[in-house]
């Protein structure tokens, strides 16, 4: 059965509280149909084979985990101009970056894409990267005594709907038979999560396996401990505005961009000693330990040929932010640009697209 909307939470004001945004709906909305209309026939047409001389993206490089990979990769130059490398990741920041301008593709959880065309905003799965293992983990605040998810009743619970961590907690919900009114979603974006479960704002937090050990590192000795599951994020995405796929030149270098990102994410997981000392050491500044900690929980990159299975689950996911009242039920097949399937398994050994 679905679980009923949560009470005394105002979804409009959830939404905007999370993402700061002020327009107005039906201006979203107006917008989106326009673009819709504008692009429907260029994003029928095949991509272009090469990249015209002068295209430029803008491409989003969360603390700059792209460039390094490309650097110590020893790729070489990419096909096109990158005219900036955006240090942004959070779903949300990513939506407000598409919407101003500043940002071309980027690089997130299946969760955002969905956020988006609720808003209005219209955006498109250009490639996919298949998640098997856990990327997240469930953290708790000094003190608790919480051992598993079905412990999570009646507490606060730190929920960005806009981010992969939402929809992590959600399907760790539904798995417990907890329903949504059982507890209580703190609205926050994965940013405050630290801060909230440190300050007891909130009883849990999903934290990316990478955030985890340093958390634990200051508060285990206060009483803080993890509870993990099985529940995994399952896409691992770029995607990019439609206005972007709609002009051929920015399409043609989205789709050469695509096997330089995917062969990175194999590098990276290829080469597990050199970036723990590379990245985790020298830019999080994380010890060797911790970072050995992070990599042995690392998913092998899967690039799927067909997108049928990635199509299938974000669509069971756009259906449970439905079941909640979080978004209005939608198909979800408008969301991949179906040109740049397979795209991203071709550039990879066979081994990394089973």
């Amino acid at each position: 059965m679905p679980s009923p909307p949560l009470p005394g939470i105002d979804r409009r004001l959830f939404l905007t509280s999370l993402l700061g945004v002020s327009a107005a709906a039906a201006g979203l909305s107006g917008c989106a149909d326009s673009s819709s209309a504008a692009s429907k026939t260029s994003l029928s047409e095949p991509l272009a084979k090469t990249v015209p001389a002068g295209t430029s993206l803008k491409i989003a490089s969360y603390q700059g985990v792209q460039q390094l990979q490309f650097r110590l990769a020893k790729f070489g130059r990419l096909p096109f101009k990158v005219s900036s490398w955006a240090n942004i990741g959070a779903g949300p920041d990513v939506i407000n970056a598409f919407r101003a301008g500043s940002l071309d593709v980027a690089n997130n959880a299946g969760i955002p894409p969905i956020q988006a065309q609720f808003q209005g905003y219209d955006a498109k799965i250009v490639a996919i990267n298949i998640t098997r293992k856990p990327n997240y983990l469930f953290a708790t605040k000094p003190g608790s005594d919480i051992r598993s998810v079905e412990d999570f009743k009646g507490k606060k619970l730190a929920f960005s709907q806009g981010q992969a961590q939402g929809v992590v907690l959600l399907r760790a919900l539904k798995k417990a038979g907890l329903a949504y009114d059982d507890v209580k979603l703190v609205p926050l974006t994965s940013n405050q999560f630290l801060t909230a479960l440190q300050s007891g704002q909130v009883d849990i937090a999903p934290l990316a396996n990478q955030q985890a050990p340093a958390y634990l590192q200051q508060y285990e000795s206060k009483g803080a401990h993890a509870i993990t599951t099985d529940v995994v994020d399952l896409l691992n995405l770029l995607w990019a505005p439609t206005s972007v796929l709609s002009d051929p030149a920015k399409a043609a270098a989205v789709a050469a961009y695509i096997p330089y990102w995917a062969k990175g994410q194999v590098w990276q997981y290829e080469h597990p000693d050199l970036w723990n000392e590379e990245f985790y050491v020298k830019t999080q500044n994380l010890s060797l330990a911790q970072a050995r900690s992070i990599t042995e929980l690392a998913n092998k990159p899967l690039f799927q040929p067909s997108w049928d299975e990635a199509v299938k689950w974000e669509q069971e996911t756009a259906d449970l932010l439905a079941e909640g009242g979080f978004v209005k039920k939608i198909k979800v097949d408008s969301l991949f640009d179906r040109r740049f399937e397979g795209i991203a398994a071709k550039s990879v050994p066979a081994e990394y697209r089973r």
